[in-house]
């Protein structure tokens, strides 16, 4: 199926023949950008489009593939969350979307690929509709230059760059690929370069890498805690934390632990309850016994030197995982759910 509007291809022609020299499509990478390392470039390749985010979210097709009551979007979408990379490629002169495609696959196969969802032609018309690339391709950098028309009545004509994909002749692959014990998601889509003037494939390529969250940015200080103490009467402590499993408080909890007697000291009418919550993962008896010691654990520490608090003002509960905040259904969700509160009383 080719997907071609005429009035956008005149709109968006231009003369060669004005020009001392014939316009060209870029065939120098994006300064700074590099393959990422579970995946080469097909031969001859350039790298015009960049991305990459320490840490970021983004949506890619599940098992189902496109919702059956709305087609432009993914009927049971993964939300993946790590470090995001995503690139752009424009394939050499001459090359088929097809033979860029099957080298894609059959490379990605070979390191262990494990294939979730997969389209081609016109099965994958809505595939490339509910990609949704212009949020995508706003977050990457573009080598400066167009989509060249080299061949046709349109020769010498010029089409944006950036995300020049089309559903002609696309053909998407989602799943994982498992690195030192990690499973990334790939994404792949691959197809002509604009349109069959430019005689070029483009392959969009995301990559997300699972990672931990960088902890210990965000605390909540003395007045917010009184603040919500005042408005809900209990607030989540987010400069706590706790390795997995574990009770002990880790030493960049201190500017939390700060804040909290701070608060404790300015009031000093204010009783509380630290509560520990869990996710559902594993025993409710393993979790409340967890929750409770976490909770024994920052009380512990505000009643000791050097805060030295009335231990009379503070009672330690564990509630594992009966008051969730979120859906257990996901790592966000657990995390949000795996948290200490301060109730007042």
């Amino acid at each position: 199926m080719r997907i071609i509007i005429a009035s956008t291809l005149i709109a968006l022609t231009m003369a060669s023949g004005a020009n001392a020299a014939e316009p060209q499509t870029p065939t120098t990478d994006l300064p700074g950008s590099a393959d990422h390392p579970v995946i080469s470039r097909f031969a001859g390749s350039t790298l015009v489009g960049y991305g990459q985010t320490d840490w970021a979210a983004t949506e890619l097709p599940g098992a189902g593939g496109m919702s059956k009551t709305d087609r432009r979007k993914f009927a049971d979408p993964v939300q993946a969350e790590g470090r995001l990379t995503r690139l752009f490629y424009v394939g050499p002169a001459g090359k088929t979307p097809l033979e860029i495609f099957r080298n894609q696959q059959q490379a990605l196969a070979a390191a262990g690929f494990k294939p979730r969802f997969s389209c081609e032609l016109k099965a994958c018309y809505d595939a490339y509709f509910t990609l949704d690339k212009g949020a995508r391709g706003k977050s990457m950098d573009w080598v400066k230059g167009d989509l060249v028309g080299v061949k046709g009545s349109y020769k010498g004509s010029r089409w944006p760059l950036p995300m020049g994909l089309s559903a002609d002749e696309g053909r998407m692959l989602a799943g994982t690929l498992t690195r030192g014990g990690t499973a990334l998601e790939i994404l792949v889509y691959t197809s002509l370069a604009q349109n069959e003037y430019t005689d070029r494939a483009a392959s969009y390529i995301e990559i997300v890498e699972p990672k931990a969250m960088p902890t210990g940015q965000v605390t909540v200080d003395a007045n917010a805690i009184a603040a919500g103490l005042k408005a809900e009467g209990r607030i989540a402590l987010t400069g706590l934390f706790f390795d997995t499993g574990k009770t002990e408080l880790k030493p960049e909890s201190k500017a939390q632990l700060d804040a909290m007697a701070e608060l404790l000291k300015s009031q000093p009418a204010l009783k509380a309850c630290v509560v520990g919550h869990t996710d559902n993962v594993g025993s409710f008896e393993a979790n409340e016994k967890l929750s409770l010691a976490r909770a024994q654990a920052v009380v512990a520490a505000l009643t000791a030197a050097p805060y030295k608090v009335d231990g009379k003002r503070l009672a330690p509960k564990g509630l594992a995982s009966l008051a969730p905040v979120a859906g257990n259904g996901d790592d966000a969700g657990r995390a949000r759910n795996r948290r200490v509160e301060l109730v007042a009383q």
